[in-house]
């Protein structure tokens, strides 16, 4: 088959919570549609789409993969995605090359906390939503549980399409609501029969509010219905069926087994039938208020929604085609950059295994591989005038210092840390020049221990996390006043400064000089180096090394020699009077206070708030943006909630989410003060 025209591409992206079955779905999907000759399986380690050594040690997905099939002559690319927090990264990057988010949820748990986030995403990313309740033959699965807790999460307009006969081991058809016919399983084959007496009356309440909801899609048949009391014609229900699906009027719902495949070819009847292509959602907005069609007819463009690097083939950079065609050999302008990129080869990507093709049309998925400067987020076109909106990822809250193991490792870190930030935005990098450190930060715990096992496998360079130096600043609190002086004697010519400081509190206002000399007691020209000594002293610290903030100092006295007073002279002499004198002016300690924006359900916000009490923080204010939820305003050390992310995900049950910003200062409690001062020093000595 060629490249497939635009209205014969349809791009799903599996999302939901992580162990729902995103995987197994997309592996059924391949194998009915021929694409692999046995069923990829995740549990027995040989599943064509968790193919990372780390999806395989730990059994679920770390990164999107790409599952194209071709069914009844539509091309289907499918998106498989991760289910876990830390690295819902991803499953935006799908969800914005995607005209369709399939919400896989477990048969037995129903929607979880990642569902629900994930649900709220796809309605701000403007996308189409469905369900997919998966494993209907698990012990103690539920349909009639699982969509009453649709209902009340989501609201009425989810609805079943498919209803399920059986469940648990006696799961062995699925009801089409839409056609209100069975389709009886027999191991791998398939009965389409009349719908069984005892499903009747639940086929016939879904199908009514089906047809209620439909019917909103068209104004005259929706007085048809509502006010005239005419039933919809099958033709009429299935042509609003899609229009109502794209437009949110109505979420449909379907069944299956995925590891059985029990239901996955009727899902994949109903991707082709009723699922939107590509141009249902209207033009691709661009980052300077325009927007652009998707269509053939433009001129080529592309967005990259995610890059990876493969130890063979090298970076690949996964691109939805928005308008044109890419073809190889052909050439395209990064907008980020300006640069061109040669596009040498394009390919068709199932899982990890790569097959050329001659052409990709707007609204279809591809894979480039080696290309330059190229990176998620970036937008290819034909002339560089075009640039999509970037990806609204996450900010990652989660900050660790990293090292190199040992000596070889450490020339090589750098670089292979700058591989990793490319390949996954929601990885951020940055050295600390302050604390000297180097420090990763990603949106949990595990997202870091991925990217160490990836520095370690791919790169071959062993890393290892430290903890992370808190940024306290010094000050004084009170005046005080003391002699520098710089004698030294060596034979030949000597060194001689002599000063005397006076410190004095300077809230808020930063360090400030003051030249009090008169009557030519220090000469004019050693005035800065004494301005200069005192700076020094400033960045090295006197309580435990760190910064001394929002003092005043003015040098008032001083002598000199005629021969051996020197630059570098009244610069010691600064030094020993700056540190003599902070040692009478009651200096302190003081800590970064972060304000925290945190967001919760109702029924979380006490138990954040009483946590927020016991690290030391103050509440600011709460506001309720929508019903349910609630926004929490608060300060607190950061020392407390440096790693923050995973301890709300674990008070909230994974439902809080917040932002932070570090702006202002505060006095640390003595005996805090104390333990800190006393192991500053002690690094201090020990190195």
């Amino acid at each position: 088959m060629g490249a497939p025209a635009t209205d014969k591409v349809r791009n799903v992206v599996l999302v939901g919570h992580g162990g729902s079955g995103k995987t197994s779905l997309a592996e059924a999907m391949l194998h009915l549609a021929g694409v692999t000759h046995r069923l990829g399986s995740v549990d027995d380690e040989h599943s064509n789409l968790d193919f990372d050594p780390e999806e395989i040690r730990r059994k679920n997905s770390i990164s999107l993969a790409l599952a194209p099939v071709v069914h009844k002559g539509v091309k289907i690319n499918i998106i498989d995605t991760p289910g876990y927090a830390d690295f819902l990264g991803d499953a935006i990057a799908g969800m914005a090359a995607a005209e369709m988010a399939l919400f896989v949820v477990d048969a037995v748990a129903g929607p979880q906390v990642q569902t629900e986030r994930l649900w709220r995403l796809a309605g701000q990313m403007g996308i189409a939503r469905s369900v997919l309740i998966n494993r209907m033959d698990k012990e103690n699965a539920d349909f009639d549980a699982v969509m009453a807790a649709l209902d009340a999460k989501f609201g009425h307009r989810v609805g079943a399409v498919q209803i399920p006969m059986g469940a648990e081991a006696d799961f062995h058809g699925v009801i089409d609501v839409i056609r209100m016919k069975a389709y009886m399983h027999e191991g791998d084959s398939e009965e389409v029969t009349a719908i069984p007496e005892e499903f009747k009356a639940v086929a016939e309440s879904a199908r009514e509010k089906l047809t209620e909801l439909v019917a909103e899609a068209d104004d005259a048949l929706m007085e048809k219905y509502l006010i005239d009391g005419e039933r919809l014609t099958q033709e009429e229900l299935e042509t609003l069926l899609d229009k109502a699906i794209y437009q949110g009027i109505f979420i449909p719902v379907f069944v299956a087994s995925a590891t059985a495949l029990h239901g996955v070819e009727d899902l994949l009847d109903e991707i082709v039938s009723f699922f939107p292509q590509p141009t249902a959602h209207g033009p691709i907005a661009t980052t300077d208020g325009g927007e652009r069609e998707v269509s053939i007819e433009e001129s080529a463009s592309a967005f990259v929604f995610k890059t990876v690097s493969d130890p063979y083939i090298g970076r690949l950079n996964y691109v939805k085609v928005v308008s044109g065609e890419i073809t190889p050999n052909s050439e395209m302008i990064n907008s980020r950059t300006g640069k061109k990129e040669r596009i040498g080869r394009v390919y068709k990507v199932v899982g990890k295994e790569a097959t050329d093709v001659e052409s990709i049309p707007a609204g279809d998925i591809a894979v480039l591989p080696k290309l330059g400067d190229v990176v998620t987020g970036d937008t290819l076109s034909a002339d560089g005038s075009v640039t999509y909106a970037p990806l609204p990822l996450p900010e990652p809250l989660y900050p660790v210092a990293i090292q190199a193991k040992t000596k070889a490792d450490e020339d090589k870190l750098g670089t292979a840390l700058n591989k990793l930030v490319e390949e996954e935005p929601t990885l951020h990098l940055l050295r600390d020049e302050e604390t000297h450190q180097t420090v990763l930060s990603g949106l949990g715990d595990v997202q870091i221990d991925v990217a160490l096992a990836h520095l370690r496998d791919r790169n071959h360079v062993e890393a290892e996390t430290i903890d992370i130096r808190i940024p306290y600043r010094e000050t004084i609190r009170k005046s005080a006043s003391a002699q520098g002086r710089h004698k030294k004697q060596t034979g030949g010519s000597g060194q001689f400064g002599d000063c005397s400081l006076r410190l004095e509190p300077n809230p808020g206002k930063g360090y400030e000089f003051v030249d009090e000399i008169v009557g030519g007691k220090i000469p004019r020209q050693f005035i800065p180096a004494v301005d200069k000594g005192i700076q020094d002293t400033l960045v090295q610290g006197v309580l435990a090394g760190y910064p001394v903030v929002d003092v005043k100092a003015a040098v008032f006295d001083g002598s000199y020699h005629s021969v051996d007073s020197s630059e570098i002279a009244f610069k010691t002499a600064a030094r020993i009077a700056f540190r003599a004198a902070a040692e009478k002016a009651d200096m302190v300690l003081l800590e970064p206070i972060a304000t925290l924006e945190i967001e919760v359900p109702d029924e979380h916000a006490g138990a954040v708030m009483g946590d927020i009490s016991s690290m030391r923080g103050r509440i600011l204010g709460m506001d309720s943006p929508e019903a349910g939820i609630q926004t929490i305003k608060a300060q607190v050390p950061y020392a407390e909630v440096v790693h923050y992310s995973p301890h709300l995900r674990s008070i909230t049950s994974g439902t809080g989410t917040y932002t932070i910003s570090v702006d202002e200062y505060a006095e640390v409690p003595f005996d805090m003060a104390k333990k800190v001062i006393e192991q500053a020093r002690a690094e201090k000595e020990s190195s």
